[in-house]
């Protein structure tokens, strides 16, 4: 099996996603994934697309992930490794597609606009 490639994205986070036969290491910027993410919770997101397949112990993933938060990040990289997994093998699709695992989240932060304070909160408006 070639390598595959995938993106994920999420917010402002980009993570290019890279998928080879191994026994199942996890490295984000090159560093072990629970080192890069310290917390229980994040933890379980990265590797919740392999749980739903079964197939934590099967690949190794390589991740380049950059911009937003921390949490931003683990999503867009869950997103890239459900992709890969797709790619992978065709019959993981429906499971994924099921728990939800392949859907891009487009929610974004809206753009400030000019004249207001924020994007939606406005300067105080004093009419005397």
């Amino acid at each position: 099996m070639a390598i595959i490639h995938s993106i994920g994205r999420r917010k402002t986070s980009i993570a290019r996603v890279y998928v080879d036969l191994g026994n199942g290491n996890i490295k984000v910027n090159d560093r072990e994934f629970k080192e890069y993410f310290p917390t229980g919770p994040l933890q379980y997101i990265v590797t919740q697309a392999q749980t739903a397949v079964n197939a934590k112990e099967m690949y190794d993933i390589n991740v380049t992930v950059d911009g937003g938060g921390i949490k931003g990040q683990a999503e867009a990289i869950r997103l890239g490794i459900a992709r890969c997994l797709v790619k992978v093998n065709e019959e993981h699709k429906p499971t994924l597609r099921k728990e939800g695992l392949l859907t891009r989240d487009p929610r974004m932060v809206e753009r400030k606009k000019p004249g207001q304070k924020k994007a939606r909160k406005r300067f105080q408006f004093s009419k005397r």
